[in-house]
């Protein structure tokens, strides 16, 4: 088979799962857990080459930049991105991307992907070639997994036969003994999340089963433009109804197939499969922190130092503004308590201390009354755009780098260990035009300090 395979990788998902490093803001999809890389990182690695295409990515509004950095990093500045209005799961995802593709290639090959997985490289080429076949045929074809344990944390399908084989019945996420009782039967494999079929197969599924999710993305689609290196869908979609390709399609569909993945996958969907999937010493214990007389552990601190005493079956992950304590077998719950979280108004549920733009990052230092301290860095080439504010002024002490500075008429270098000040009101600029990172100290001082207190004259990201 010589036909390219388009992967469809969806990117967009604010997971709580493995909270604190994941949160809303900032999910575990860009973050590197388990090496120097992020998972969306490895994933574009996975789906490029001869075989494939270029990519389509969908994501929402706030990690545009975010993607369109990871396609850069990746070597892939022909990929595309899509940006939904709001998040409408992944049938209305699935069904913008089939319509965008259709437009080319109405038979185009979709391979769908999660962001967020991770899967051993041979064994996902040996399943898509196996797959192929199939959908080319216009089968709808899934990926399953062989389970090696009767897991509750995922999705299910049961098969008709060994091999390529038409799907009986999903199962979605079953108690623990309903888990065990498919497991001895041999019958069932983990839904691996990943789908390949043709552009026109799946958009007349969508036709058939899920008329409303097709009708508000083909409005969406008509009604979108591009904004930058990005495409936007039209406001129709936030009208599509919110369900899930399996419910969606899957479920109702007669042309539905599987073919198994014969190697090594995980969801990374909570500190315990982190934990299995990370490198341990001899009692079991991973991460970066330091254990005394520990087992079967999990001790994450980055830069802040964790020390376990005397733990067992324990997950401590550390971050500058958060901790998480439980038992690995009990990650499940977590997202219980950034419910919770959210219930008492806690930002660290959704936000973290660290704030991600398309020119680099910012991270409070210190903050009370009238004064917000932060810590800015500027990536090269990264340009802040032309504002003022009209609550509070700015005073900036350059630790690292070289500023341009602009404020009122006046452009200049500003260098390390010297300090310049914004006065209340003064349309101001602050950008990196070297090949090194730019950090600065910002001391805000007003009587009001949030980030809404903008005005934008001009931005080369053209955020609204």
């Amino acid at each position: 088979m010589t036909a390219r395979v388009h992967p469809v990788i969806l990117c967009g998902g604010g997971g709580t799962r493995l909270w604190p490093k994941s949160r809303q803001s900032y999910p575990k999809q860009f973050s590197a857990l388990l090496d120097e890389n992020s998972l969306l990182h490895n994933t574009l690695d996975r789906l490029s080459g001869p075989d494939f295409a270029a990519p389509l990515l969908l994501t929402r509004e706030a990690f545009r930049f975010v993607v369109g950095e990871h396609l850069a990093q990746s070597g892939i500045p022909q990929g595309r991105i899509l940006i939904e209005p709001e998040p409408r799961n992944t049938a209305p995802a699935i069904a913008a991307a089939a319509l965008l593709l259709s437009r080319d290639d109405p038979q185009a090959l979709m391979l769908v992907a999660p962001s967020d997985h991770l899967v051993g490289q041979a064994a996902l080429t040996r399943a898509i070639a196996q797959a192929k076949p199939a959908a080319l045929a216009g089968q709808i074809v899934c990926f399953g997994v062989q389970p090696d344990h009767p897991a509750t944390g995922y999705g299910y399908i049961e098969t008709t036969g060994p091999g390529v084989a038409p799907i009986k019945r999903f199962v979605e996420k079953p108690p623990l003994p309903e888990a065990k009782t498919m497991l001895a039967a041999g019958t069932y494999l983990w839904n691996a999340g990943l789908f390949l079929f043709r552009a026109d197969t799946i958009l007349a599924a969508l036709a058939a089963h899920a008329p409303a999710v097709l009708k508000a993305a083909q409005r969406a689609v008509d009604g979108s433009a591009m904004d930058l290196d990005f495409r936007r869908l039209g406001a129709e979609f936030a009208k599509a109804p919110d369900i899930s390709i399996d419910y969606a399609v899957m479920e109702r569909a007669m042309n539905c197939t599987v073919v198994p993945i014969s190697g090594h996958w995980n969801d990374l969907g909570s500190w315990q499969t982190v934990w299995d999937e990370s490198p341990k010493d001899p009692q079991g214990v991973a991460g970066d922190g330091v254990a005394i007389g520990c087992s079967d552990t999990l001790l994450s601190g980055g830069d802040m130092a964790v020390v376990g005493i005397g733990l067992h079956n324990i997950a401590v992950i550390a971050t500058p503004d958060a901790v998480l304590v439980t038992a690995l077998d009990q990650t499940q719950k977590v997202g219980e308590a950034v419910a919770l979280l959210r219930k008492a108004n806690a930002p660290q549920a959704d936000a973290f201390q660290r704030e991600y733009r398309p020119w680099g990052w910012f991270e409070t230092i210190s903050k009370a009354g009238r004064y917000h301290v932060k810590r800015i860095s500027v990536k090269p080439g990264g340009r802040l755009s032309l504002q003022s504010h009209e609550h509070r002024s700015e005073h900036w002490v350059i630790v690292e780098g070289v500023a341009t500075v602009t404020v009122g008429q006046t452009t200049k270098d500003v260098l390390a260990n010297q300090s310049l000040y914004v006065p209340l009101g003064a349309k101001h600029r602050l950008e990196n035009l070297t090949d090194r990172e730019l950090t600065i100290i910002e001391t805000q001082v007003g009587d009001y300090l949030q980030e809404d207190d903008i005005i934008r004259y001009d931005d080369i990201y053209d955020r609204r």
